[in-house]
């Protein structure tokens, strides 16, 4: 899986007032995807709610019952998807979000008041 490239914001009005355009849902539909699961979509509130700005693979890990080879894969599927960077440091791996990407996410689901 490759890294995706960040659509800009701006040419991306609300699902409620535009069509979106086909290239933009092609990037924009791998970071949906990869928030599908409940596991991933877990990982990514405790990476973009970390104090700091980020969270190591350390503290993730205890969070859930499953093998460190699973959350790797998970971890793996947000970077595929741009959610995600990672810098390795010794032997920890840490990740952040990357903010853009989130709100061009959350620019897209906004939906106007009264409607």
């Amino acid at each position: 899986m490759s890294k995706q490239a960040a659509v800009d914001v701006s040419c991306c009005p609300p699902l409620a007032e535009r069509r979106l355009p086909t290239e933009a849902a092609a990037a924009l539909s791998p970071a949906f995807k990869a928030l599908g699961d409940p596991v991933r979509l877990q990982l990514m509130s405790m990476i973009a709610s970390a104090e700091g700005g980020e969270i190591c693979v350390c503290d993730l890990t205890p969070a859930f019952d499953l093998t460190g080879p699973t959350i790797s894969h998970h971890l793996r599927t947000l970077r595929a998807a741009g959610l995600v960077d990672a810098e390795r440091r010794g032997t920890w791996v840490y990740y952040r979000a990357r903010p853009a990407i989130l709100r061009q996410l959350a620019a897209l689901l906004t939906v106007p008041q009264g409607r």
